[in-house]
């Protein structure tokens, strides 16, 4: 049994999120059945994390196990000619036994992008949110950095989440900003980076709604602190549209490949030498 790790890239405009629903079109469910078309097998595919309807994916990873022979550089092609056009796979290898792209995850980065322009982007507005009106960017970049660190991220998150616990390491957050061919102050692309160890339901998509009403005077940027101390979804700010919202990317310290995996020792300690 082979244990293939894969990285793809999709738009989630069409579908009904990742996760296989019960007659709905989804992502995995289009992986999986690109897999039975070229293998006959029935694979259940594990993604690094589920991202809603509408939420797109620049980095994300799956892995599954198969038993075909099929050579790991014929992959990639295989299953880009069996998926549509809003999916593609574009790498595929070797993982180890113990890999689980969820599970081994070390970091994922997320991506919110808004478009601060009097009209909407015609061919960019399914990956952005349009908002008409100039915001405050610096007062959105200071924010944002209250975010960064252990924090118990209940105020950001949607009280559906399942999680045991809402506390979660931000290691880095930045705010990117394109300026439009003006250069009108708040007006042009703002792009918000937040990387963790993890997210709860809605987190990034409430941490951009929150940071918009920063940028709208709704909130000062040190209004923050204690909106994440109050532990009070009803603290913070709107959930924002899904479709601003990519899965950048997810980092595995090299444990997702067989030949940069760390191995490890009798006793159950890697060898670092």
């Amino acid at each position: 049994m082979r244990n293939i790790g894969m990285l793809l890239s999709y738009d989630g405009t069409a579908y009904s999120g990742y996760q296989t629903q019960p007659g709905r079109d989804t992502i995995q469910g289009r992986i999986e059945e690109a897999i039975h078309m070229l293998t006959k097998e029935h694979a259940a595919v594990t993604a690094s994390g589920r991202t809603d309807a509408g939420v797109h994916a620049l980095g994300q990873v799956v892995n599954f196990a198969t038993e075909s022979s099929i050579p790991i550089e014929r992959w990639c092609p295989a299953m880009n000619s069996r998926l549509p056009d809003d999916i593609v796979i574009r790498d595929a290898w070797e993982a180890p036994e113990s890999f689980h792209a969820r599970f081994s995850a070390k970091r994922k980065t997320y991506r919110y992008s808004i478009l601060a322009e009097r009209t909407r982007d015609v061919f960019r507005r399914n990956v952005e949110f349009h908002h008409p009106a100039p915001l405050d960017i610096e007062a959105m970049r200071q924010a944002l950095q209250h975010f960064v660190g252990e924090h118990d991220f209940t105020s950001v998150a949607s009280p559906k989440s399942p999680k045991l616990t809402n506390v979660r390491t931000i290691y880095e957050a930045r705010l990117e900003h394109e300026p439009n061919a003006n250069h009108e102050p708040g007006r042009g692309r703002i792009h918000v980076f937040v990387t963790g160890n993890g997210f709860l339901y809605n987190m990034v998509r409430i941490i951009a709604g929150t940071l918009i009403w920063v940028g709208e005077g709704k909130f000062s940027p040190d209004d923050i602190v204690p909106i994440l101390a109050a532990k009070n979804r009803e603290s913070a700010g709107p959930t924002a549209v899904p479709h601003g919202l990519t899965l950048w990317s997810v980092e595995y310290d090299g444990e997702d490949r067989m030949d940069q995996a760390v191995p490890v020792l009798a006793e159950g300690k890697k060898d670092l030498a």
